[in-house]
């Protein structure tokens, strides 16, 4: 049932790990072609998935390569050593996925709308990341061990600029010529749980708004012509799960809950399409608490990315040349 609501929805997961649930679900067994492991830390459980054939990426709807994906439900708490843990955890885990020197010029994407709260990720991490380019260019005096050249960018998206997102990044690429690009974006989720409190790595790249279902010119090795690290936080859930989720758990008290139940139940998927119909069928949810998780959240991203680009920079000194 969970897999024919996907499809009955037209929905599209952000999440690998999700992907893999809904996948395993289906199939009660692990997907060929790909190798799934764990890592446990005090504050943080990270989910490596490492898509390696065609089939396995058909069968998962993304592209092969490796998610990394940390689950820490502290994120959403009032805990600043529990945030800083988190940091250390991204950073190490971001370590991972690329192979590049000290020497490498990388150019931070902060992908989203900034005017629009839920989708402000990308540009508040690219707000406090420590960039460095101008000073290997000018101020060479200011450096010390331990620092990449890093640039940033927070180029909007196509319906303030007029601009295809793809296009800006591909012109500054072009420019300035990184060894690597980093791109960070806002996810939608499967489950409100992960909202704020899940952060997805991959070396595939990334399609801006694919989560709310828009298809335009990924940002990915392909397009740009370097290796991309895409970012990822989810910040809303489609409406349609919560939907779902409510009378899944009212069947379940009821005991009309049917667990093996092939096709979606079309009482339910036209009590859906009711409630959504004022919305063109398509609603997105986001809390009401979502600002302050999205300043928590870009500070955790951005601490990390500059702790694993730079990794000679002490806190104290990451907060000297950021102001």
């Amino acid at each position: 049932m969970e897999f024919d609501f996907f499809k009955t929805f037209s929905i599209n997961l952000d999440l690998a790990v999700e992907a893999r649930e809904v996948v395993r679900g289906k199939t009660g067994q692990e997907i060929p072609g790909a190798q799934v492991s764990t890592e446990k830390y005090d504050q943080a459980e990270v989910t490596i998935v490492h898509i390696m054939d065609e089939k396995a990426a058909t069968i998962m709807g993304k592209p092969i390569g490796k998610y990394i994906t940390i689950e820490a439900p502290a994120i959403r708490e009032n805990n600043g050593r529990a945030h800083k843990d988190i940091t250390e955890v991204l950073s190490q885990q971001l370590t991972k996925l690329f192979k590049i020197s000290m020497e490498s010029n990388v150019l931070v994407v902060g992908l989203g709308n900034w005017n629009a709260t839920p989708d402000a990720l990308g540009p508040k991490v690219v707000e406090q990341t420590l960039v460095t380019r101008h000073l290997f260019n000018y101020a060479p005096q200011e450096l010390q061990g331990g620092m990449r050249p890093v640039s940033a960018l927070a180029p909007g998206v196509l319906g303030t600029t007029g601009i295809e997102t793809a296009e800006i990044i591909k012109g500054a690429v072009d420019r300035i010529k990184p060894d690597l690009v980093i791109a960070i974006d806002s996810l939608a989720a499967r489950n409100v749980t992960r909202i704020a409190t899940t952060i997805q790595m991959a070396d595939t790249g990334v399609n801006p708004g694919s989560g709310i279902g828009n298809q335009r010119m990924g940002i990915n090795q392909e397009t740009l012509g370097c290796p991309v690290i895409a970012i990822g936080v989810p910040t809303v859930v489609n409406a349609a799960f919560i939907c779902k989720d409510a009378l899944d758990s009212y069947l379940k008290q009821t005991g009309n809950y049917v667990t093996q139940q092939e096709q979606m139940d079309p009482n339910v998927k036209q009590a859906i399409e009711n409630v959504l119909n004022p919305f063109g069928g398509d609603l997105t949810v986001t809390p009401k608490e979502v600002d302050i998780l999205i300043d928590t959240t870009a500070q955790i991203v951005s601490g990390g990315i500059s702790m694993s680009l730079h990794p000679g920079i002490s806190s104290e000194d990451y907060a000297f040349y950021l102001h």
